[in-house]
């Protein structure tokens, strides 16, 4: 009987994979991290539900302590990018190195022959694809797991649909009350706001100046760490009769510069820190710039560890630290930080 480790959380999600590995004849161990204290009672209110869960499925449960390397690898990257003046994207980040890191260690450490999860994702042990239910994807958030984890992963919601999931659910006693439950927040250590989590660290609110694109002081701000790219309010321009938005903000200066909407077009972005699963170095693609926006369409050059990304239309709000994510019809083919976004003509 193949042995499957199961990542749960207290979600319908995790709860429901870890329902269906069971019933598919499956040995299934349960894993529960802790990844941080950020906010109270949160891993008790967790762990209710999981033992709960594992008790109605008569599965055993491990609780595991990385909070180290969560700090490390997520926590203070975040800060530190938020610092830099640049977007941080902490679930890929946690994606990478801890979910599907250090987590998969674990469950060879417990002779599991696979780890499961929630996720809505797909793979074949060689690539990741886009999941049935185009709402809940995580596809882009996965995208820079290392290729050779792949093949000792396994998505049972691949081809659910979330509503299917709840509707499911509903009908297990032990489930009930968690379809119920509200999603879970976007980023599991942050409660309201990402400031709050840069107060703990530094003063975010040193008013600075807001600039144009000439360098020309037309307002104030209350901080740099306050904006990120397109943003639109939050700050002073004097006079201004028409909308600005935030084209780049500047750490050292702590000052922000602001303009049209169009100026926030971009057309070429280069990328570093590739997670790439082909050889190609020049190839057709589209490109996710964010998650939930719609894909580009764009030829990819890879060149000394980076790739420049022609995009065949403009994008909006272009932001350097987060990730573009390169697809081939709904499989995923690479990803990158973004470094860099221009605006350049007859690039096609």
């Amino acid at each position: 009987m193949k042995k499957v480790a199961v990542a749960l959380s207290g979600g319908i999600d995790s709860s429901y994979t870890a329902y269906l590995l069971k019933s598919y004849g499956y040995e299934v161990v349960g894993i529960y991290m802790k990844l941080h204290d950020a906010v109270d009672g949160y891993h008790e209110k967790n762990l209710k539900k999981i033992k709960n869960v594992c008790e109605n499925l008569n599965i055993p449960y491990h609780i595991v302590d990385m909070s180290k390397q969560f700090k490390k690898d997520v926590y203070d990257y975040f800060v530190n990018t938020y610092k830099d003046g640049l977007t941080p994207n902490p679930c890929v980040k946690c994606n990478r190195y801890i979910k599907f890191g250090a987590l998969i260690d674990k469950a060879k450490e417990l002779n599991c022959d696979t780890l499961s999860t929630g996720h809505y994702v797909k793979t074949d042990g060689e690539f990741l694809y886009e999941a049935a239910d185009k709402q809940k994807d995580q596809s882009y958030f996965l995208s820079q797991v290392r290729q050779k984890n792949l093949k000792f992963l396994y998505f049972p919601l691949s081809d659910q649909t979330k509503e299917y999931v709840k509707e499911q659910a509903k009908n297990i006693d032990f489930l009930r009350d968690i379809s119920a439950s509200n999603e879970s927040q976007e980023i599991c250590f942050v409660s309201n706001s990402y400031i709050d989590i840069l107060n703990k660290h530094y003063d975010t609110n040193t008013k600075g100046n807001t600039i144009d694109k000439n360098g020309k002081i037309i307002g104030t701000h209350k901080g740099y760490m306050h904006y990120t790219i397109g943003k639109r309010k939050g700050f002073e321009v004097y006079g201004a009769l028409t909308p600005h938005y935030v084209l780049a903000t500047f750490k050292y200066q702590n000052s922000i510069t602001v303009g049209d909407k169009n100026e926030l077009k971009k057309n070429i972005i280069t990328i570093d820190n590739l997670n790439m699963f082909i050889n190609e170095k020049e190839f057709d693609s589209e490109v996710r710039l964010r998650y939930r926006s719609a894909k580009e369409k764009c030829t990819v050059s890879i060149k000394n560890q980076k790739a420049k990304i022609r995009l065949k239309n403009t994008a909006f709000a272009v932001a350097n630290g987060q990730y573009a994510v390169l697809y081939q019809k709904n499989k995923i083919v690479g990803s990158g930080v973004i470094i860099n976004s221009e605006l350049q003509d007859d690039i096609w």
